[in-house]
């Protein structure tokens, strides 16, 4: 799969169904069908498992026995296969938070792959880190898990939809998609969140000093640390395209990554892209996203995150505290006194 989410002067935005696996054709022609289809959403999730982490010893939620875990499919009529798997959790009569997503289709749906162990290991070092008053800021569903795993306080407790992620074909149905999630989810309009949302974004698309310094305004005056991952290029790439140009294609992994890296670098060159990341995914693939051009690798989220143009272990505006897989933790640091 390929993808350019990039600024709509230079490519359409964002491109997408560049289909390069030949498989996947025959699934893409029935999701297009089903855009233009009248009536309700062109996908359901569909409970498929339900239980304790117990029975799902595979996720590695252990740590969380109070937790209620449904494995859901997300299906399409007239497609054999569920185009998504999906991992939920909820504590009591709470609201249903996702956990774990693996997307089998050509392009992404409703969600980013993650993995639910990655997640638990991430609020373990949450809540290992970060003081119990402390507030945690990160994307919207990030922000969710960990305030479910690690108890601590983040700014977005709601589910926020945004940005709308979905096949290209079923653009033209986002209205019905978002009422169909916000259901499923049981999420309510949040006014206030939203606009944390937009500023967050801005920070995180911004240059490193004025990002931080909107990271503070979001944070209140608290101790507060902030949570990215790999992904977020492609969250980014869609809510501030004329800020952070990103594609990405993804790539098979026999073995060790040694084979794919000449690929990933020649692909680079092919197309003029000037730094990429490495997200591995559930099936024997690895996504690797592309930064369009220099200006890019300037956003506090690239400089955030291990691209090839980027150190972020010496990143000065913020303190690296925790890394593990995809994820990266920093302290974002009180502001510096007047002619500090």
């Amino acid at each position: 799969m390929e993808a350019v989410l990039a600024r709509p002067a230079k490519w359409l935005l964002p491109l997408l169904g560049l289909i390069l696996v030949t498989g996947g054709l025959l699934l893409l022609g029935w999701i297009g069908y089903s855009a233009w289809k009248p009536g309700p959403p062109p996908y359901r999730y569909q409970l498929v498992e339900e239980g304790g982490a117990d029975k799902f010893a595979k996720l590695g939620l252990e740590s969380w026995p109070d937790l209620k875990i449904g494995k859901y499919e997300v299906r399409v009529d007239g497609v054999d296969q569920p185009v998504a798997v999906a991992h939920v959790a909820r504590r009591g009569d709470a609201v249903p938070v996702m956990l774990g997503w693996e997307n089998r289709s050509d392009e992404p749906v409703a969600f980013l792959d993650g993995s639910p162990s990655e997640v638990a290991t991430l609020a373990k070092a949450v809540a290992k880190h970060a003081p119990k008053e402390a507030v945690m800021l990160a994307w919207w569903d990030t922000s969710r898990q960990l305030r479910l795993l690690s108890g601590r306080e983040t700014i977005f407790a709601s589910h926020l939809g945004e940005p709308f992620i979905a096949p290209a074909a079923w653009r033209a149905r986002s209205g019905q998609i978002g009422k169909y999630e916000n259901e499923f989810w049981k999420a309510s309009a949040n006014a206030e969140e939203q606009r944390k949302l937009q500023r967050f974004a801005d920070a995180l698309t911004g240059e490193a000093e004025a990002g931080v310094a909107v990271l503070r305004e979001l944070a209140g005056g608290r101790e507060a640390y902030v949570a990215v991952q790999v992904s977020d290029l492609y969250r980014l790439g869609l809510m501030r395209p004329e800020r952070l140009g990103v594609a990405y294609k993804d790539f098979p992994v026999k073995g060790d990554m040694h084979g794919p890296i000449g690929f990933v670098k020649r692909w680079m060159r092919d197309h003029n892209y000037t730094a990429y990341a490495l997200h591995e995914l559930a099936d024997g693939r690895v996504r690797v996203y592309f930064l369009a051009d220099a200006k890019s690798g300037k956003t506090l989220l690239a400089q955030m995150l291990p691209l090839t143009t980027s150190r972020p272990a010496e990143l000065q505006a913020l303190q690296l505290v925790f890394r593990h897989g995809g994820y990266w933790v920093y302290k974002i640091p009180s502001a510096l006194p007047s002619g500090g």
